[in-house]
Parts: C-alpha cells; sequence; structure tokens
C-alpha cells in the first residue's frame, strides 16, 4: 500500500510542506527513517535524526523551525504524536482488513445454549460456556476460556490465553492481551481464632466497559459482592494487579505492575505510573497522578494534582525532599567534622579549667 504527502495530510488534517506527490509504503522510527518511509517528530530529543533522515515523509508540529536543511517532505500537524497514532491505526485496520478472520476453527467447544453473533471468528481450542453470549465481529483467539453467562460485546479481540470467569461482562470495542484473567477471586479471607484463615466466597462479577484496552498478564478480581469496575475507555499495561470491588473511572491509564486493594475508587482521567500501589478502600480524586513506584495510603481529594514516593506527597514537597536527600551524605560529613571540633572544644576548655584551679 502507497500514499501519498497529500492524502496523508487528508488523513490528520495536515500542511504539506515539500512534495505533495511524495510516496510513503510504510511507517518506522525517525532514527531509522528510509526512502519511502513515513516518521513523526515530537520530541525535541531526536530532532538531530531529522537532518539526516532519508524518510519520505516526516510529521512534525506547526510550530517547528528546523535548525539545517531538511531533504524529507513534512507534513505540519498540531499534535505529531496524535497524528501518527491516528495512521497506526489505520494501517493496522488495513492490514487486519486484508488478514480478516472469520468462522469457527476446529477442534474448539461451544455450548448450545451458547449466543454468537455476526462475523465472529472462534480459533481451535476455545472454550464458549453455557449461555455465553459474543457480540458481532469479535475474536476469539486460541486457549480462550470463557465461562458460562458472560457477556463480550461487540468488535472485541481476546488474544491467546485469555480466561474470562462466569458472569464477566465486557463491553464493545475492548481489547485483552495474552494471558489475563478477568474475574478471579479477590483476595478474602478471615482470620480464625486458632490463627488459620477462612475463605470468603466471591459471588460478584467484573464489569469492563467500552473502548477498554487491557495488557498481557493482568489480573482482575471479581467483587465480594457487587462488581469490580473497569470503566469507558481505561488503558490497563501488562502486569497489572487489580482487587475486588475495585472502581477505576473513565479514560485512565495505569502502567505496568500497578497493584490496587479492594474496593478503592480511581477517579476519571486519573494516570498511575509503574509500579505504583494503592491500599484499599480509598477513594482518589478526578485527574489523580501517581508518578513511578509511588506508594498511596490515603484518600485524595484535589483534582488533576501529582504525587509522587512513598509514602506519597504532593509532587513540589517530593521535589524539595529529593534535593535534601541528595545533600544527606554531605551533611553527615559535616556533622561529623563539626562534632569532632566540638569534642576537641570541650577537651581545651576543661583543662583550661583545670588550670585555673590549680
Amino acid at each position: 500500500m502507497q500514499f501519498t504527502a497529500k492524502q496523508i495530510s487528508e488523513f490528520i488534517n495536515g500542511t504539506v510542506e515539500g512534495d505533495q506527490n511524495a510516496t510513503v509504503k510504510e511507517l518506522s522510527k525517525i532514527e531509522s527513517g528510509e526512502a519511502g518511509s513515513l516518521c513523526f517528530l515530537s520530541n525535541p530529543k531526536y530532532e538531530s535524526y531529522l537532518y539526516a533522515s532519508n524518510a519520505s515523509i516526516v510529521i512534525v508540529s506547526q510550530d517547528f523551525v528546523p535548525a539545517q536543511k531538511v531533504s524529507s517532505t513534512l507534513i505540519r500537524v498540531a499534535d505529531p504524536y496524535s497524528a501518527f497514532s491516528i495512521l497506526l491505526e489505520k494501517y493496522n485496520a488495513a492490514v487486519n482488513q486484508l488478514t480478516s478472520q472469520s468462522g469457527i476453527e476446529q477442534p474448539s467447544f461451544i455450548h448450545s445454549s451458547a449466543k454468537i453473533g455476526k462475523n465472529v471468528f472462534i480459533a481451535a481450542f476455545a472454550y464458549i460456556s453455557e449461555n455465553v453470549e459474543i457480540g458481532d465481529n469479535s475474536k476469539i483467539m486460541s486457549h480462550v476460556s470463557i465461562g458460562q453467562d458472560s457477556v463480550i460485546g461487540s468488535n472485541c479481540t481476546l488474544y491467546p490465553g485469555v480466561k474470562i470467569y462466569n458472569k464477566s461482562i465486557i463491553g464493545d470495542r475492548v481489547m485483552i492481551h495474552s494471558n489475563t484473567v478477568i474475574g478471579s477471586d479477590g483476595f478474602g479471607f478471615a482470620p480464625q481464632p486458632d490463627g488459620t484463615y477462612s475463605k470468603i466466597a466471591q459471588i460478584g462479577n467484573v464489569v469492563i466497559e467500552d473502548d477498554v484496552e487491557i495488557g498481557a498478564n493482568t489480573t482482575i478480581d471479581r467483587a465480594t459482592m457487587g462488581s469490580t469496575f473497569i470503566r469507558k475507555g481505561v488503558k490497563l499495561d501488562n502486569l497489572i494487579q487489580i482487587a475486588h470491588n475495585v472502581d477505576v473511572g473513565e479514560h485512565s491509564v495505569v502502567a505496568a505492575q500497578t497493584g490496587i486493594s479492594g474496593s478503592t475508587k480511581l477517579g476519571e482521567k486519573s494516570v498511575i505510573g509503574g509500579q505504583v500501589g494503592i491500599a484499599g478502600h480509598l477513594s482518589l480524586a478526578k485527574g489523580t497522578q501517581i508518578g513511578a513506584q509511588a506508594g498511596i495510603n490515603f484518600n485524595t481529594t484535589e483534582e488533576n494534582k501529582q504525587w509522587h514516593g512513598s509514602p506519597a506527597q504532593p509532587l513540589r514537597d517530593w521535589m524539595r525532599a529529593s534535593v535534601i536527600f541528595k545533600q544527606l551524605p554531605a551533611i553527615v560529613k559535616r556533622v561529623a567534622i563539626l562534632e569532632a571540633a566540638k569534642g576537641e572544644l570541650n577537651k581545651t576548655i576543661e583543662k583550661e579549667n583545670s588550670t585555673a584551679k590549680q
């Protein structure tokens, strides 16, 4: 597939600067752009690659001023990163259309009570239990297991090895990557007088709303009672643990290795960095931003606020504290010098006092 600079600019509402008939057939990083490829420049750290690039077309911001001569045709847009993302999506859709799959492969198991929509693809070794509903145009890959009474919406993709427990509800246009588990038991155990633990039955479910994407090897526990919610537009990375009765607000983003404990409510449009730990039964405000490896054990009420550190603190306080942390070795050394000087001074004073008494 080939596209001209003019065609691409129409896709992304850009302005061509250079040869409108320049053509590309592939997308690439700006560091490795070759003739026939399309790249984008968003981060100023990569600007130097632009001047040496052989890419036919490069997407740049509207206000970008090149410091050197550029041989590539430029397409100027408001946001190069978002524009390139649109092109990636179009490219991916075109490729998938060429290699689209439909029908039911064998061997696979589909219970007679299951309701399968139009143009659904079910790969070999998939297991579809009783009373499951799968919407139109969804793709169920190999070794996916869908428990009884679960609902999968339209235009969903469940990659190999995904496990959906009973009564889970998944909306439209949801993508779940390999080996993710939806609806496993919540971590509930009651301590007993003899020091042992008795398991608390988890009878709720998981509800995943429309336009959610979930990375590989993520686990989302079903509620003890009621539902664990992943709201509309949420994006979850790989290797995330979301506990029972958690409610992740709309259009929030959570990075890898984050753990959210039971019954915590994450406000909409929140951004959570990698390896963040969030304690249970908390409520975090809309737009909360948490830096990587932070620990949250308190409610937040101020919207769109940044938190860093463990235990977490406001960003400005954390930055000030970080400066002090770096100075601690020098401070310790100075204190040691002062303590030694104080000791010598005390000895001198004691000697002078002794001499005066004589």
